[in-house]
């Protein structure tokens, strides 16, 4: 089964966790001091927020996890459809996590990721190379988040 991961830049970490715990009802599952996750079961969501250096405030990505292969397989074959560059990133560790991971963008530069995480990391991990996809956006500061170019308007 999916779910739904959205990641958000802030700039008090403590303030965040705090919010975040009390609309949530619940503490979050990783917490770290410049990072922290609920994964929740209602709504099935991995809500992730973080504090870097730079890095844009507000929503800075949306993705989808998956918990297999073949549910990867699928989304991959989904963004392949949708159109716009995709960049298969591959085995990555980001976000204290280490997973299989591919991004696009969609027409007005909303980044996506689609990712099967395969265990913890005890590092949180650093942004690949995306020389090969260029553009502006909002989410070319964000923590683990390409760089990419939006689809042309009505290309799709």
């Amino acid at each position: 089964m999916k779910r739904l991961h959205v990641h958000v830049g802030v700039d008090n970490l403590d303030q965040s966790v705090a919010f975040y715990s009390a609309l949530f009802g619940t503490e979050p599952s990783v917490a770290k001091s410049d990072y922290a996750k609920w994964m929740l079961e209602d709504p099935r969501v991995n809500f992730a927020i973080s504090r870097k250096e730079g890095a844009a405030k507000g929503v800075e990505h949306l993705g989808i996890q998956v918990e297999d292969g073949a549910e990867l397989a699928d989304v991959y074959g989904r963004l392949k459809k949708a159109g716009g560059p995709v960049l298969e990133e591959g085995a990555t560790t980001c976000c204290y996590a280490k997973s299989e991971k591919s991004w696009i963008a969609d027409p007005d530069g909303v980044v996506w990721e689609a990712f099967l995480t395969q265990g913890a990391s005890t590092v949180y991990g650093d942004s690949p190379d995306f020389d090969q996809l260029t553009g502006d956006n909002a989410a070319a500061t964000a923590c683990c988040a390409p760089k990419v170019e939006a689809a042309p308007k009505g290309c799709c």
